[in-house]
């Protein structure tokens, strides 16, 4: 009769067990082998301990009650025997190292970038990231597309609230891609839990870390380090595709920055209006400069200076333009001249001199920025 509860009880614990491995409150497969891995190893030390545990409190409860005193038993003194303490420290040792062998391979297996198809260069900002394929002409920043009506609770939250871009890193599937990851600023921490992927992204430093995808789909993840004020609002989404469809959105990427930079060229012979750079410049300001400094112009006193009545904004239009292409070291105040087009940076000073009761007049143009930019190139040679 013992033994039948005894089989019992084990049927029911390892029922328990495969119906916590499809709860939601459960660590993901994923979909790469890494993160299968990483789940079978979770659910393995999890199903030892659970026997540990049911086998502790089975010896202790039944030593309870066959030998309380009520029914005369004397405690045995045996905390002298050699046996005893041999058993209780070699037995705990022999599952710390059947542990240990399947855990130390699959960290040997997530440290090991070598041999990688593609390499990607990861740069955490506050707070984007920005995307670089190595040994291709192909970069660009990935900045939260969450509406600010949906943050202020003027609107309905969409389905992947905060945790959607205005351009996803593409990658290929059955390609193993390395990242290097780093940051421009602070620390930050590229996670993606369907790869099983969490690496810091240290300023001054490079790291390593690599996935092998095997099904085609949208993954999100987030900055998992406390990086500053907007910690919560960069978000990461990976577009894994099929290598025939990457290699045409690769093609068709490089061809995009090629046209970029032609417009960009085409730019400095025109003059823009002052309507066409002030819708330009409001799209940036809220996109990029508003969690600062705030969609009323208003900043945050102490913190991050307003616009509304800045003597920079309102002053020589050289300094407005230098704190925009080169930041402000020290400060949260990011350099933006790799991340914004010259119209965009244009049209960005031109709103800002030009809203919230400061009314400069002044209309900046995408051929002043290029000059700015020459000059700077000029300095650093």
């Amino acid at each position: 009769m013992k033994a039948y509860h005894a089989v019992v009880s084990l049927f029911v614990l390892f029922m328990s067990f495969g119906a916590a491995s499809n709860s939601d409150y459960n660590m993901r497969k994923g979909v790469t082998d890494i993160s299968q891995n990483v789940y079978q190893l979770h659910m393995t030390i999890f199903l030892i301990c659970c026997v540990i545990g049911v086998i502790v409190f089975a010896v202790m409860f039944w030593a309870l009650i066959h030998h309380r005193k009520s029914k005369g038993a004397i405690a045995a003194q045996f905390h002298e025997s050699t046996k005893v303490e041999i058993l209780w420290t070699a037995i705990p040792f022999i599952i710390l190292v059947v542990m240990a062998i399947p855990a130390t391979k699959t960290l040997i297996a997530m440290e090991d970038a070598s041999k990688a198809d593609l390499t990607i260069k990861v740069t955490g900002s506050q707070w984007k990231w920005h995307y670089e394929y190595m040994s291709h002409d192909v970069d660009f920043y990935s900045v939260l597309s969450t509406p600010r009506e949906q943050m202020n609770d003027q609107a309905e939250k969409g389905e992947h609230y905060l945790l959607e871009v205005d351009r996803a890193l593409v990658i290929p599937t059955g390609k193993k891609v390395r990242f290097l990851m780093t940051s421009d600023d602070v620390i930050h921490s590229w996670w993606v839990p369907d790869f099983a992927v969490k690496k810091d992204a240290n300023p001054g430093f490079i790291n390593e870390a690599w996935t092998k995808v095997n099904e085609v789909g949208i993954y999100r993840g987030q900055c998992a380090e406390l990086c500053g004020k907007d910690h919560g609002f960069m978000p990461i989404v990976v577009d894994a595709r099929s290598p025939e469809e990457f290699e045409l959105w690769l093609t068709e990427a490089k061809k995009e920055k090629q046209q970029q930079a032609e417009a960009s060229a085409a730019l400095l012979d025109k003059t823009l209006t002052k309507e066409e750079l002030m819708a330009v410049g409001e799209q940036v300001y809220m996109g990029y400069c508003a969690a600062c400094h705030q969609p009323t112009g208003l900043g945050l006193p102490g913190v991050f200076p307003a616009m509304k009545g800045s003597a920079l904004v309102q002053g020589d239009l050289k300094p407005h333009i230098d704190i925009l292409l080169n930041g402000r070291p020290g400060t949260a105040m990011q350099a933006f001249g790799k991340q914004l087009s010259i119209k965009q940076i244009a049209g960005v000073i031109t709103y800002k001199r030009n809203s919230w009761g400061n009314n400069t007049g002044e209309v900046i143009q995408p051929s002043q920025i290029q000059a700015e930019v020459d000059a700077n190139k000029e300095k650093e040679q």
